[in-house]
């Protein structure tokens, strides 16, 4: 009598621990005789027969399918066409490229997080902003951190709100002033990483502007500190009354290549007894040293409106203004109750003698107004109230 293969339901006994299936298997494993084709027609065949016949010696019956394993156990060919050294030297190629690109990976998160690298330091440097974002030659807004409420009013945004914006964070050496002295106010711009930026664009002949006003938006000052090659920035500050003074730093930062421009704020103390001023009523003129300045205009917050600035002398002849730090004034608009600062550029060409800004208000409030601009070699500034409604 023919010898008959083993259904899956039997196994050859002793062949393996844990071949016997626990009891309570699915039926679905007993299946009818004649079910399967393809073993009613292998257990003719001499493969089919030497199979059984192992089976039965409590063993596997060795056919041509075992053929390719024992070829590349022995180093040959496998049909694929590669032997085991072939893959071998096809692991170790792989291992090593992700190994470079993982130190690679690491050297260019430490250059962006500022971190410090085996090379000298570079110098600190400045660049001009030729491919900063917003054109400089155009009216625009500096110094914004951030945007206006969707849905709302289309006012301008505020900037020097915060010590820390777009990654960088503003850290002053001291903060604590005495009254009417000159004192060093020294800070840094750290990144990321914690460590001082020390690369900047060059925006409006300068790296950095710095406003330091009064919170009740008196005792207005517009500088421009220099940096250290370690990233540090001093000005020789004078603080002329107590209270609480805000110093608010304006500049395009270079961080991994890329040009951040933004605008932090800190708090400076000076002690003693705070007397706040009340600002001066709204008006469209104020007087200087030595002119008279006029505004025509209305900021609004629905819409960008023009601001147009006439400086005369004493005797009412108009003044012929001189660009000053690149362009023919710049306007400071400082927020009553917060300091929120917006910082204006004008057209770069004059409108009949006068110089033209482009301003839309954040929100409604009182807002102070200064006007920096210079004629005969003097730059010169003019402050105004003005309420938003």
């Amino acid at each position: 009598m023919p010898d008959q293969l083993p259904t899956e339901d039997t196994k050859p006994t002793g062949s393996r621990a844990g071949d016997a299936e626990p009891a309570g298997t699915p039926a679905e494993e007993t299946e009818p005789a004649g079910t399967r084709t393809g073993e009613t027609e292998l257990a003719g065949t001499p493969a089919g027969r030497a199979a059984a016949k192992g089976a039965r010696r409590g063993g596997w019956a060795l056919t041509e399918e075992a053929e390719p394993a024992r070829a590349a156990t022995a180093g040959e060919a496998t049909p694929s066409g590669r032997t085991p050294q072939d893959h071998a030297a096809f692991r170790l190629a792989a291992i090593g490229a992700l190994l470079i690109v993982v130190l690679f990976a690491g050297y260019g998160l430490g250059r962006l997080n500022n971190g410090p690298v085996a090379a000298p330091a570079a110098p600190a440097t400045t660049t001009p902003a030729a491919s900063a974002a917003v054109d400089e030659n155009q009216p625009h807004v500096h110094g914004t951190t951030t945007a206006p409420v969707p849905g709302g009013a289309a006012g301008a945004a505020v900037g020097g709100l915060s010590l820390s914006s777009s990654g960088l964070t503003l850290t002053p050496l001291a903060t604590t002033f005495p009254a009417k002295t000159n004192q060093k106010l020294e800070f840094t711009i750290n990144g990321a990483g914690g460590a001082p930026i020390t690369t900047y664009a060059i925006v409006h002949d300068k790296p950095l502007h710095l406003i330091v006003i009064r919170r009740d938006l008196t005792g207005f000052q517009h500088l421009h500190p220099v940096m250290a090659p370690d990233g540090t920035w001093s000005v020789d500050l004078t603080l002329p009354e107590p209270g609480s003074y805000r110093m608010i730093a304006d500049f395009t930062a270079l961080v991994g290549g890329t040009q951040v421009a933004t605008t932090l704020g800190g708090d400076l103390t000076v002690a003693g007894n705070y007397a706040p001023v009340t600002l001066p009523d709204p008006a469209l003129a104020a007087t200087t040293a030595a002119y008279d300045v006029t505004y025509e205009g209305t900021p609004v917050t629905e819409s960008t409106q023009p601001l147009l600035m006439t400086v005369t002398d004493a005797a009412g002849k108009p003044v012929a203004v001189e660009p000053y730090l690149g362009a023919y004034g710049h306007l400071v608009v400082l927020r009553q109750g917060d300091t929120g600062y917006v910082h204006v550029h004008p057209e770069t060409r004059l409108a009949d003698g006068k110089v033209k800004f482009w301003l839309a208000a954040p929100s409604p409030g009182t807002y102070r107004m200064f006007f920096d601009f210079q004629a005969a070699g003097k730059v010169s500034t003019a402050a105004w109230t003005v309420v938003v409604s």
